[in-house]
């Protein structure tokens, strides 16, 4: 092959790569969380996973999470998680507490420092989200969240067949 038809390929490949699904959704959630991660670690000092981490474990605030549950509500890798969590851990923002239910793993939940951070955060995500949505209109956020939980579903559905 010569090189410019070479050339015609690799444009025509990058091409069908630009409309690839799953290229576009990962590029539009790099781009969401490259964002998202810049405003959290001025203000805040966290990276995108230990921000995830704090977020399920403030939605999970009464009863605490192990590290396992934590690795499968962020769908995060567990060595991800676990680098979070030992961050966290030693900036004070959550502690290990010994789980009555299975006295081999200890559950995580926010210390009072973790939950002020959390509380000042979830402002900040919300007003980054209503930035991000600004140009849509309310059917058109509703459908576009519709479909992402949708795609989300469908492609759990399609790992458990594997």
């Amino acid at each position: 092959m010569n090189e410019n038809a070479s050339n015609k390929t690799s444009r025509n490949q990058a091409g069908q790569l630009a409309g690839f699904l799953p290229y576009q959704l990962s590029v539009a959630s790099n781009a969401v969380s490259g964002l998202i991660a810049e405003r959290y670690r001025r203000r805040f000092g966290l990276k995108i996973p230990e921000w995830r981490v704090m977020a399920v474990l403030g939605d999970a605030a009464a009863q605490g999470m192990t590290q396992r549950a934590l690795t499968e509500a962020t769908l995060m890798d567990k060595v991800a998680v676990n680098r979070a969590v030992r961050v966290l851990e030693e900036r004070g923002l959550i502690a290990r507490l010994p789980n009555p239910v299975d006295g081999r793993s200890q559950l995580l939940e926010l210390t009072g420092e973790g939950r002020a951070i959390h509380g000042e955060v979830m402002p900040l995500a919300l007003a980054t989200e209503r930035e991000l949505l600004a140009g849509f209109a309310p059917d058109q956020q509703a459908a576009l969240r519709a479909m992402i939980t949708a795609i989300r579903e469908r492609a759990g559905e399609m790992s458990r067949d594997l």
